[in-house]
């Protein structure tokens, strides 16, 4: 999965409009990063990566790149 393909999953999770977010994109800014969308997160990347994130990991994401290297 590239970049482009893992915002698309990205966004359908934070349920945000497509092409919203770009890696750039701070998650603190964005009122659908709540606890239970990082809790969503942590289920994809586990799901589609075998990445098993803890709430740590999820605590030092601050952009949407964040997310894209942890599983590069």
């Amino acid at each position: 999965m590239d970049a482009k393909e893992m915002i698309t999953e990205l966004e359908d999770i934070l349920d945000v409009e497509e092409g919203t977010l770009e890696l750039t994109t701070k998650l603190s800014e964005l009122e659908e990063w709540d606890s239970v969308s990082k809790l969503s997160v942590v289920i994809f990347l586990d799901e589609e990566f075998g990445k098993k994130a803890t709430g740590d990991d999820v605590a030092k994401f601050e952009t949407v790149k964040d997310i894209v290297e942890y599983v590069q």
